[in-house]
């Protein structure tokens, strides 16, 4: 018997020592090879791979997102108003007294976009999305408050009131009509809903709200204080207000505002292309879930391609989150996006390139989503991770929850409206362009693209998002840290160094601090100092980064002096400019 177990020892001991062999093996020619463990590279290499050679699964998911996404709008909005609720918890639970029952007429732009949508796949009889699109046309057509045509941010989604002493917000107004027009053609054989959509979007006086400047418009307007100080004066999600404001049948402002708006042409790893320096991704997103932008440019002025224009924001976005991996491991090339979203510290309009001071290892599966109509295989095997990875922490009855942070093991509870419909609604464009097809049905669209000089063209150099997946992982180098190529890129005719430059980039990220404010540079911790000591007391303030990459703090300038008192800030002449937020006059401080 001892003899045996002696035997049965050997074998055991020469068993494990082929076995410890062989896996030495395996790893010595993973790493001749150059290719790393999963766990090592913080990625899925077979996963992305089976992902991309199965498309029945890539449709499979794509129709499940599509659908708990839809059951946002379907089960979140009030049947008889038609609004959508801001934001829901993922569980079902009701949410605190602020919250509750507070509606967004962006979201319900969405969500109207939505129930064409949900008609299309089978979700809902025709009849069901026709009395919800009736109800809510009506609502807006009849009840709701409006001055010349434009609506409060926020309302009541039973009562319709106002809520949180919103703005009548412009660019949520244009959103909704996103809607508005979507449903007035893909219904367009119903008599009520054409001329319910038709009188909603020419009511809207588009002229009324340039408040007496002749290219821009406001931001908005309250009772209380008047038209909102800041214009939208810089290349942003506000392409599809311009769009909807020039090609107005009854109040048109002119051409010539489009090409008013100011805009960087920035470059980050290979990739140019023109923005506001600092803004978060679904600026790049929002206007073209509705307007079909392919194969169009402008004929005068920057010449811009916006589709591809948006696509390159993206690619760049992606690279520059895979350069975050050195400090935040789960990102990584099939894990990425940041864009504004929830997070632990509360809600941020965060993105990037450049860096954001607040960015902490936060993702947002918006960001990645929204961009399915420009880069669908990246874009679905970002979501596809996260969904793989996370499972039931992040995937649930609506689709993903708003943001989660795998560094702390944050994870969002709930999901917000205008996120889930920019997932919702770029996916269908990505897999069948349905909803480019619906609103651009809507004569006024083309007409004000002819009128701007969005011209078409034939493209003959398509590249395409495989090759671009390629080509953005040779900037990042996993084992070995290296600084991102950044650059900002001014026009001939836009100095670097100009005090207007300065200006621009300021008053772009300080819509929301119309009044005086000072401009400091400061180094990257000084700069986190001061920023979270101004957070602490209240102080408006804004981080933004100019075209020479100076890193500068905008505060106001009545909360400097309170800030001074706390925290020592020197203020050099060289360093110091004031800026007013309103004429963009300049000077020395």
């Amino acid at each position: 018997m001892a003899q045996r177990t002696n035997s049965v020892r050997v074998a055991r001991s020469v068993a494990l020592s082929i076995l410890s062999a062989f896996l030495l093996l395996v790893f010595i020619s993973s790493f001749s090879s150059g290719k790393w463990p999963a766990s090592q590279a913080g990625s899925f290499p077979s996963q992305a791979a089976a992902v991309r050679n199965s498309s029945s699964q890539d449709q499979l998911f794509l129709d499940d997102l599509q659908h708990r996404s839809f059951n946002y709008f379907w089960q979140q909005a009030d049947p008889q108003t038609g609004l959508i609720p801001d934001r829901a918890r993922m569980d079902g639970s009701a949410l605190d007294d602020n919250h509750r029952n507070v509606a967004s007429i962006a979201a319900t732009g969405f969500g109207l976009t939505a129930l064409c949508i949900a008609t299309e796949h089978g979700w809902i009889t025709q009849s069901q999305a026709r009395e919800r699109t009736r109800n809510t046309l009506r609502f807006f057509a009849e009840r709701a408050f409006e001055k010349n045509g434009w609506f409060y941010h926020w309302l009541d989604a039973k009562t319709g009131d106002r809520r949180w002493n919103s703005e009548v917000s412009s660019i949520d107004t244009a959103l909704l009509l996103g809607g508005v027009l979507t449903v007035g053609q893909y219904f367009r054989d119903d008599a009520e809903i054409r001329k319910l959509a038709t009188k909603i979007y020419e009511r809207v006086d588009f002229q009324w709200m340039l408040n007496g400047n002749p290219r821009l418009l406001s931001h908005g307007w309250k009772p209380e204080t008047g038209f909102l100080k800041p214009f939208w004066d810089t290349f942003s999600e506000d392409t599809i207000l311009y769009l909807l404001a020039i090609g107005s049948p009854t109040h048109p402002i002119p051409p010539a505002s489009w090409y008013a708006l100011w805009r960087d042409r920035y470059r980050y790893e290979g990739h140019t292309y023109f923005t506001t320096i600092g803004v978060p991704l679904f600026m790049h997103q929002y206007p073209h879930a509705w307007i079909d932008f392919r194969n169009r440019r402008e004929s005068r002025g920057d010449r811009i391609d916006y589709f591809t224009n948006s696509r390159e924001a993206t690619l760049a976005h992606r690279a520059f989150c895979l350069n975050l991996s050195y400090d935040f491991p789960a990102f990584a090339s099939e894990m990425w996006g940041i864009t504004a979203s929830d997070s632990a510290k509360g809600y941020l309009a965060w993105g990037g390139p450049p860096r954001d001071p607040e960015i902490d290892g936060t993702l947002v599966p918006s960001a990645a989503g929204g961009s399915l109509m420009f880069t669908p295989e990246l874009s679905l095997a970002a979501l596809r991770a996260m969904q793989q990875r996370y499972g039931e922490k992040v995937y649930g009855k609506y689709g993903f929850i708003d943001a989660f942070n795998p560094k702390t093991g944050w994870f969002d509870s709930d999901v917000i409206g205008i996120n889930a419909g920019i997932i919702l609604l770029s996916a269908e464009n990505s897999r069948n362009e349905n909803v480019w097809k619906w609103f651009m049905q809507n004569r006024e669209i083309p007409e004000a693209m002819r009128k701007i000089g969005l011209v078409r063209f034939t493209s003959t150099t398509t590249l395409q998002p495989a090759e671009r997946s390629d080509r953005a992982r040779r900037h990042v180098n996993l084992t070995k840290k290296r600084k991102p190529q950044v650059s900002s890129v001014r026009t001939a005719t836009r100095p670097d160094n100009s005090v207007n430059s300065l200006k621009r980039s300021a008053s772009s990220l300080l819509r929301y601090c119309p009044d005086r404010f000072l401009l400091h540079v400061f180094p990257m911790p000084r700069l986190i100092e001061v920023r979270t000591k101004a957070k602490a007391l209240g102080v408006p303030h804004q981080p933004f980064v100019n075209a020479r990459l100076d890193l500068h703090l905008a505060i106001r300038v009545q909360g400097i002096d309170r800030l001074a008192t706390h925290i020592k800030i020197q203020r050099p002449a060289s360093e110091m400019r004031t800026v007013d937020g309103q004429s963009g006059a300049a000077g020395v401080g």
